[in-house]
């Protein structure tokens, strides 16, 4: 593609809404070397898929010369973004915030060029505001405006609480890009309404307003809610080869074409191709193949997409257990199952782990348990399966 077509494709491809597109298209004309702003709280271990998303246009950017600035939000993960929120989140401390964002720039390393990456910390400015600067910044808003947002409408009509400090992350979050002198800035479309505080406060201080750049939310493997952890939905970006594969093989057919377009590399017109095959009769499973094969050649290898693909025939057309299957030295003894899935790693908090079990998507020595209150004896040779892609053996 000619620099036209790429511009024309960072503008389209996936793009769910762009405020203002008209703005944005005038400062890509202009050949400035853009400041593309996004910014994530590290609240969760790991990076998923749903990131990705946002992810891959970043590097829709950063090739065509424009600069990535991810902003890791170590200060307002302190306290959370309210967004989504049914209820306050749990307040954090500064070194769990920095340990976790450590650990997303690692993982950032593979779809993005992290040498010309520009990496900040909102701690930069956050830790340095004093009580007046505060009261200064979140004067120009008001209350009113801070609670249109639906779900602090909603927690009102139930009753629910709402913290004194949750109307003025959106307002931090907005100061970032101020400070970041953001041009544009690559979201989800749930940071929409906090992204749009940034506009009027960058024009207060002289800068130009940035334009928003709204990526649509990915469904997760369920294929009904956004892709999340909490939700045991997730695909992870570093999770084990294998388990990658399968679980982009597990989705619903009809969620193919959007990961197509919004986690992969191949060309709409390849994209194209292959929604027409689909409405012409082609068998969803291989589309689903060439799909996982093209998302774990990303993040690993094409070499390890064929050899994922191959050890999955073998579990599910050939009813064989991996060739691979990772053993886990714990101590021997009775379990509540949710903390021996959590203890494996085999689920990333209990309240996953439970569902698994009432789902009955666990066996223990090829014995589906259902009962999450059970205890379970674990000794050196048990074999741990969690839905039908995952095993461990104790050891």
């Amino acid at each position: 593609m000619n620099k036209k077509e790429s511009q024309q494709e960072l503008l389209t491809r996936g793009v769910d809404e762009i405020v203002v597109v008209k703005d944005l298209e005038k400062k890509l004309d202009s050949g400035k070397k853009l400041r593309v702003k996004h910014g994530v709280d590290p609240t969760t271990a790991d990076l998923h898929l749903g990131y990705a998303v946002v992810y891959e246009k970043l590097r829709q950017f950063q090739e065509l010369g424009h600069v990535v600035v991810f902003l890791i939000g170590d200060f307002t993960a302190r306290f959370g973004d309210p967004t989504d929120q049914k209820e306050s989140r749990t307040l954090r401390t500064k070194e769990e915030t920095m340990k976790t964002g450590k650990n997303y720039i690692k993982q950032l390393g593979k779809i993005l060029d992290i040498d010309k990456v520009e990496v900040r910390y909102n701690g930069e400015w956050g830790d340095k505001m004093s009580a007046e600067d505060l009261i200064h910044l979140v004067s120009k808003f008001t209350v009113a405006r801070m609670l249109e947002r639906d779900m602090f409408k909603k927690r009102i009509k139930e009753g629910k609480e709402i913290g004194y400090h949750e109307p003025i992350y959106p307002i931090l979050q907005g100061y970032d890009s101020v400070m970041l002198e953001s041009d544009v800035t690559v979201i989800g479309t749930d940071q929409k309404f906090n992204e749009l505080q940034a506009r009027p406060l960058q024009e207060g201080v002289g800068q130009a307003p940035q334009d928003l750049m709204m990526m649509p939310l990915l469904v997760g493997t369920d294929g009904k809610r956004k892709m999340s952890q909490s939700l045991g939905n997730y695909i992870g970006l570093t999770e084990p080869v294998n388990e990658q594969y399968g679980k982009i093989m597990s989705i619903p057919d009809e969620l193919i074409m959007s990961y197509f377009v919004s986690v992969t590399r191949l060309s709409m017109k390849e994209i194209g191709d292959i929604e027409k095959e689909l409405k012409g009769g082609m068998n969803p499973k291989e589309a689903k193949q060439r799909l996982a094969r093209e998302i774990v050649k990303i993040y690993y290898s094409e070499k390890d997409a064929l050899n994922a693909e191959k050890e999955f025939e073998n579990i599910f057309k050939n009813k064989q257990k991996p060739s691979d299957i990772p053993k886990i030295e714990i101590k021997e003894g009775n379990y509540l199952i949710p903390d021996l899935l959590v203890d494996l790693k085999m689920a990333s908090s209990k309240s996953e782990a439970r569902r698994l079990v009432e789902q009955g998507g666990v066996r223990i020595d090829s014995e589906v348990r259902n009962d999450w209150k059970e205890k379970v004896k674990v000794k050196k040779g048990a074999l741990v399966q969690v839905g039908k892609k995952k095993f461990i053996e104790i050891k």
